[in-house]
């Protein structure tokens, strides 16, 4: 394949739903869509400020929310994510994994999503990313 123009329009396996994916989402290798537009928490302080942004996001139709723990703002971003009336299946919730956890090595990697989760108040997110990879530079 090259590039994002020979995306397969259906993923092995996925059902009738995933065979035609409206242009605001792409359609990821194990058949999940994800918005192509979604609102970056970044410098949202906790509290008021992340909580009425999420809200207002999804409130306009926004389906997708990132956010990180270096953030710190986890804890607001779930808390709106619940009290918004959206249901967290509709919700595409990305959060991140910080540099001081990869280099801790691989259990304060698990310990750190397990941390993610209880701050946002899910049980799941939809992708878990390494924020900013450290190579080399690991305990493990």
């Amino acid at each position: 394949m090259d590039g994002a123009k020979d995306l397969p329009t259906k993923a092995p396996g996925a059902g009738a739903e995933a065979a035609n994916i409206p242009d605001n989402a792409a359609l990821l290798h194990n058949g999940v869509r994800m918005p192509r537009l979604g609102l970056g928490t970044w410098r949202s302080a906790e509290g008021d400020e992340v909580e009425r942004a999420v809200r207002w996001a999804l409130e306009l139709g926004y389906r997708h929310i990132d956010t990180a723990s270096v953030y710190r703002n986890e804890v607001g971003v779930g808390k709106a994510i619940r009290e918004s009336g959206v249901p967290r299946d509709d919700v595409f919730l990305t959060t991140k994994l910080w540099n001081d956890d990869q280099r801790k090595g691989y259990d304060a990697c698990l310990r750190a999503i397990d941390d993610s989760l209880r701050r946002l108040g899910t049980s799941y997110v939809d992708l878990y990313l390494v924020h900013w990879p450290v190579a080399g530079k690991t305990k493990d």
